[in-house]
């Protein structure tokens, strides 16, 4: 009796994972967040993004060039 129970349980098993297979493929697709706002949370990202740096970059008022070139003069040689 047994080896026939474990067969029909196994057989249980096997066929509520085909229905369930069988009900999530006929299942209508239902787009998720990503699908829905992806695109304009990335477009918003970026834009933050470029807003962001372009007022650093333009109004803070950093010294970008730290070169010396044209600032300093040299001294007299002294012999």
């Amino acid at each position: 009796l047994y080896p026939t129970t474990k067969k029909s349980q196994c057989f249980e098993a096997t066929r509520g994972i085909q229905h369930t297979a069988v009900r999530q493929a006929h299942r209508k697709y239902e787009p998720n967040f990503h699908d829905k706002y992806g695109n304009l949370v990335l477009l918003g990202g970026a834009a933050v993004f470029t807003a962001v740096w372009g007022y650093v970059f333009t109004q803070v008022g950093m010294e970008w060039g730290l070169s010396p070139v044209g600032r300093v003069t040299p001294k007299e040689w002294r012999e």
